[in-house]
């Protein structure tokens, strides 16, 4: 091996022996209050169970009748002020929503690692049941990228009451693959893929741990050109997975993009009421045509 290519080789294991850090990107400022737009909030303080301070918010429902509570995992950058852009709309259908950051995103404390995170989902799984009026047959679990992939292994593991279903957009298959194709992607990293992904630990890969969700409904949305999270990790996890399970792929839409089209969360929201109502098949019909975004906020 020729002296440069080796230097590159050993600068990016050297990064890669922190790799659970290049899965994270927190700010811990918010970036604006959803009250600017309407929105009703409360802020929830809870802790992880090795003591982590968190922090997360919830939003009631809006309309005269509530159907149940979602609770909602994000994705790696930032923390609950932006990516409160995917559920804001909920509360106004009839559900209640909890969303929350985990450590070292916004005002939660601590720094993210994949067992870190997964203590956190267990703390959110827990404090949200613990709210008054939300229970375990009237909740579902929704994840968007990282946070789809944290919610697959932490609610297949959850040992209490499970949820009534999960729905995971954009979920990565496992971390060691994604690495994998990240580092195939650039050609000065190219040729170390392989042996490079071997750094990244693979004990919380969704993959390994999506067969145990059934019976509980399982819905795989992907964005058909997603160039962050290709499809092919939802068709991957979709194949593992027990029925029911079902999977959407919006065509034209990209990473995070799917629910900014009406006619996608028509479908979502009639999904979460039919399968509250007990319809397990709800999910089974995607939404038609290609995606049509609109302006994200009311």
């Amino acid at each position: 091996m020729s002296a440069p290519r080796l230097f590159v080789l050993l600068w990016i294991a050297l990064a890669l022996s922190g790799c659970q850090r290049l899965f994270f990107f927190p700010t811990t400022d918010h970036y604006w209050d959803p009250a600017d737009a309407g929105l009703i909030y409360e802020d929830v303080f809870f802790e992880a169970p090795d003591g982590t301070p968190l922090h997360g918010w919830f939003l009631p429902s809006r309309a005269e009748e509530t159907h149940g509570t979602v609770l909602f995992f994000h994705g790696n950058a930032q923390n609950v002020s932006t990516h409160v852009v995917a559920v804001w709309w909920l509360p106004r259908e009839g559900f209640n929503v909890f969303l929350f950051d985990y450590r070292g995103f916004g005002h939660s404390e601590g720094r993210p690692t994949f067992n870190g995170v997964h203590l956190d989902a267990e703390a959110a799984l827990r404090t949200v049941l613990e709210m008054d009026g939300v229970e375990a047959g009237r909740l579902i679990v929704f994840g968007q990228s990282l946070g789809a992939t944290v919610a697959v292994t932490a609610v297949a593991h959850w040992e209490e009451a499970p949820p009534v279903g999960l729905i995971a957009e954009s979920p990565f298959a496992s971390y060691r693959g994604i690495t994998r194709e990240k580092l195939g992607d650039f050609w000065l990293t190219w040729p170390f893929q392989y042996p490079l992904s071997w750094f990244v630990g693979d004990d919380y890969a969704p993959l390994d741990h999506v067969g145990l969700l059934a019976p509980m409904p399982l819905l795989l949305i992907v964005a058909e050109d997603d160039r962050t999270i290709p499809p092919h990790h939802g068709e991957i996890l979709f194949e593992a997975a027990g029925e029911p399970r079902y999977l959407w792929r919006i065509e034209g839409a990209r990473h995070n993009q799917p629910l900014a089209d009406p006619r996608v969360r028509r479908r979502f929201a009639e999904t979460l009421r039919g399968w509250l109502e007990g319809d397990m098949d709800a999910a089974r019909e995607p939404p038609e045509g290609p995606w049509q975004p609109e302006p994200p906020w009311p």
